[in-house]
């Protein structure tokens, strides 16, 4: 079990992006067929779930901060460059927190993180990953955002400015949005919203030029819907087929096939090892020959550099047991 408050948070709801600077692709034809390899790192990913993680496209690496192994939330930076998971130690870091969320602002070209939380103590504060000076420094906004655990951060298809939506705030689910300006937080007031929710899965899907956003937790159980975000308003979407109930899972698109990509996350208590694919229009459950094990509260990228898809670390909930590995998907 990652932590008291995660597990609250599972209690309360059922009783809670990468985007990188890529030509658009084409749909490929119909449903993707990828498959599944576990990959060797130099150096491995080390056993832990619940961080936040996102590729910086200005050092071409990976980077994850936080998390939880179990026991204790953790303050580390690791950092992956396709070969080899390396812990990156900096002057000034973040506080330890499982639970936030991070994204890329490609208008100031910094990854932002927001939230998590430490103890039971859920956190409000900004901060700023630098990938040319491999650096974090804490922001001072004017507007400061409601703590939140679980938000959806995802890079804004209209100005590429980092956007927020929701979040867990201890007592409530949220659907506030806020957009990230380069040194203030700005409230957003669309005029249609989806239903508050933490957990959820929001990806920047380039050739429609939306986010698709799905699942999560609320305090009206699992959420099972569809929304799309142009940079100005949501839209609920109505494919004919949609994956499950899903929450604490993550996605990237993936221009090998030119789809979103989602695998795992929880559902109901249980933990899938499915992979889906969104086409803009509707979801397709895939059939890989061969699967990661389930889990949740894991990490996703698009890696460019080696056109890779990646999954890495996360828990099983069932058991608690901790996830060290990495995952690519290619095209068969």
């Amino acid at each position: 079990m990652i932590s008291n408050l995660c597990s609250a948070l599972r209690v309360v709801g059922l009783v809670s992006l990468v985007i990188t600077s890529i030509s658009v692709p084409s749909r490929a034809g119909g449903p993707a067929s990828a498959g599944w390899t576990k990959l060797s790192p130099t150096t491995p990913f080390p056993a832990r779930a619940a961080f936040a993680s996102a590729f910086d496209p200005i050092s071409k690496k990976v980077v994850v901060f936080g998390g939880s192994d179990g026991v204790n939330q953790l303050d580390e930076t690791w950092t992956f460059d396709g070969t080899t998971w390396t812990q990156v130690h900096t002057n000034v870091s973040p506080g330890a927190r499982a639970d936030a969320a991070i994204a890329y602002d490609a208008k100031t070209q910094k990854l932002v993180m927001f939230g998590g939380f430490i103890g039971l103590t859920i956190l409000n504060d900004t901060w700023l990953w630098d990938g040319a000076t491999s650096t974090w420094t804490q922001a001072q906004p004017t507007t400061v955002p409601t703590g939140a655990t679980n938000p959806s951060l995802f890079t804004d298809p209209a100005n590429g400015h980092v956007d927020m939506f929701g979040g867990y705030q201890g007592r409530f689910y949220s659907r506030s949005m806020y957009q990230w300006t380069g040194s203030d937080w700005l409230l957003l007031n669309p005029s249609t919203t989806p239903y508050p929710r933490a957990g959820a899965v929001a990806v920047f899907d380039p050739p429609s030029h939306r986010v698709v956003m799905f699942g999560g937790i609320s305090d009206i159980w699992i959420v099972q819907n569809t929304w799309t975000w142009d940079g100005t308003n949501w839209m609920q979407e109505q494919p004919a087929t949609q994956p499950p109930p899903l929450y604490f899972t993550t996605g990237a698109f993936d221009p090998a096939v030119g789809q979103v990509v989602v695998f795992g996350g929880g559902s109901v208590g249980v933990d899938q090892n499915t992979t889906w694919t969104w086409n803009g229009k509707n979801w397709h459950q895939q059939s890989p020959a061969f699967s990661p094990p389930s889990r949740e509260l894991f990490g996703t990228v698009w890696y460019p550099p080696q056109h890779q898809f990646l999954i890495f670390g996360g828990d099983l909930f069932s058991t608690g047991q901790l996830y060290g590995d990495t995952w690519s998907l290619a095209k068969n």
